[in-house]
């Protein structure tokens, strides 16, 4: 069965917006082929927990609708899927490793080790570790029982060629004496990523390891584990890394990273799916929008690029907008009542949509569009003291109308502003400032049928 997994730290708020973009591809790759998708949180890098993060990770995901399978919050056959619940398994497979001779114990200061790596750096070494432990392990050993701390380290063999082959990238090749004899378990008795992944993923069965190719350096010291174990490997794709317009690499420096801050602005949870999912992959059509269940139909994991794709806010808010368009009204409606938790009255936003609808391109945008019909304008972007005679003629005008619709209100001011000699630019752009206190709103005599005759009235005076 094809198990696929993401594997989130709750190190941040939230999920990053990459690694909802890692999570989609391993939830389209096990839904396509019938498979599990599986969430285990990697809570091992106790000093940089962040509070409720696991939490909020979770309900992101859920919010998106990559429902998963197995997790902490749901359970599963392969429990706990909380690494920091499974210190006693990493402790077992470490044992293991040093029973083997393919691990070794380290007692080394973080005095040495940065003394190591300055001489290296001088040197213009590949900074590593230098075996100095695995040639003294019975002192080592003796160093241990009287109370020094210590690490467990990967004991790199020499000259070997490591090769895999990667879905999206083909044949990789590494020679093992550029590998570090990476730290597997820390002092602290927790495993580093490198020991959890591949015993987690073994435990679990995943049959994918699919995530992002910042991890592509670390998978030869992961088949060296698998080696040692004396365990299959599972199918590695390393799809790219999500980069900024600029190709640098998208941090929150540049654009929110959250992935649940793009929801909170009023994106739906399927425009964002869907624009991620032509990160580094096309549609064998080249369709630009398509629904979920069509992503999972036609998606192929070996047609992922290896180039890394930039995200752009620009093209994801156009198709954002795309989507807006063509829900329904009383979707719509529904959709933005629930946005702005059902504060604003239902009748006004159901008669504004059609006039705003084109000009969205996510759900926050429609109250900054819509705000004068909600409450009186407390500025206008025009300075109107000069306007005030041509104004009361408005309001003289307009008291006239008594079937008060959209033409009649346009037809009577077009009369208006031929008889006072003013420019139809001009005498309209002073009738919308003073209606909606902006100089480019919505449709003006559209905007003022919904208002109402005694409020546009009373905006005049």
């Amino acid at each position: 069965m094809v198990r696929t997994r993401i594997a989130p730290s709750p190190t941040g708020e939230d999920i990053h917006i990459g690694n909802l973009y890692t999570a989609l591809i391993n939830w389209a790759w096990a839904k396509k082929n019938k498979g599990k998708f599986i969430v285990r949180i990697e809570d091992t890098d106790r000093s940089r927990l962040v509070k409720d993060s696991e939490k909020k990770i979770l309900q992101t995901l859920k919010d998106y609708g990559l429902n998963y399978d197995e997790g902490p919050d749901v359970g599963g056959q392969y429990k706990p899927y909380r690494q920091s619940e499974r210190l006693s398994l990493y402790k077992k497979y470490s044992q293991e490793l040093l029973d083997k001779g393919t691990a070794y114990y380290c007692t080394c200061s973080r005095e040495r080790l940065d003394e190591l790596r300055t001489l290296q750096q001088k040197q213009k070494q590949v900074p590593k570790y230098d075996k100095h432990c695995l040639s003294r392990q019975k002192e080592v050993k003796e160093e241990i029982k009287k109370g020094r701390t210590y690490v467990i380290r990967l004991n790199v063999p020499s000259g070997r060629e490591i090769k895999f082959q990667d879905v999206i990238r083909g044949e990789i090749k590494v020679v093992s004496d550029n590998l570090d004899d990476q730290v597997l378990l820390k002092s602290d008795g927790y495993p580093t990523y490198h020991l959890g992944v591949v015993v987690d993923d073994y435990l679990m069965k995943i049959s994918h390891i699919i995530r992002a190719e910042e991890w592509l350096s670390s998978t030869p010291k992961h088949i060296l584990l698998y080696e040692a174990f004396d365990w299959p490997p599972p199918i590695f794709a390393h799809v790219p890394i999500l980069r900024n317009p600029d190709r640098s690499k998208l941090s929150k420096r540049k654009n929110p990273v959250w992935a649940s801050w793009y929801l909170k602005q009023g994106y739906l949870p399927e425009a964002v799916l869907n624009y991620l999912a032509l990160m580094g992959w096309s549609h064998p059509k080249q369709k630009e929008i398509f629904s979920l269940d069509e992503f999972v139909k036609v998606f192929e994991l070996k047609k992922v690029k290896s180039v890394g794709p930039a995200f752009d806010p620009v093209k994801l808010e156009w198709m954002n907008g795309e989507y807006l368009r063509k829900l329904p009204i009383s979707n719509f409606k529904l959709q933005i009542s629930n946005f702005y938790n059902n504060k604003l009255p239902d009748n006004i936003v159901e008669r504004t949509i059609p006039l705003v609808r084109e000009r969205m391109k996510k759900f926050s945008d429609y109250f900054p569009l819509c705000e004068f019909f909600f409450e009186r304008p407390k500025r206008h972007e025009v300075d109107l003291s000069a306007k005030k005679e041509l104004l009361k003629k408005m309001h003289d005008e307009l008291a006239k109308i008594s079937n008060w619709k959209a033409d009649k209100i346009g037809e009577k001011m077009q009369d208006l502003a031929k008889k006072e000699g003013v420019k139809t630019g001009e005498f309209f752009m002073t009738l919308r400032v003073v209606t909606t206190g902006k100089k480019i709103s919505p449709p003006l005599n559209e905007s003022m049928q919904i208002l109402g005759k005694e409020e546009c009235l009373k905006r005049l005076v």
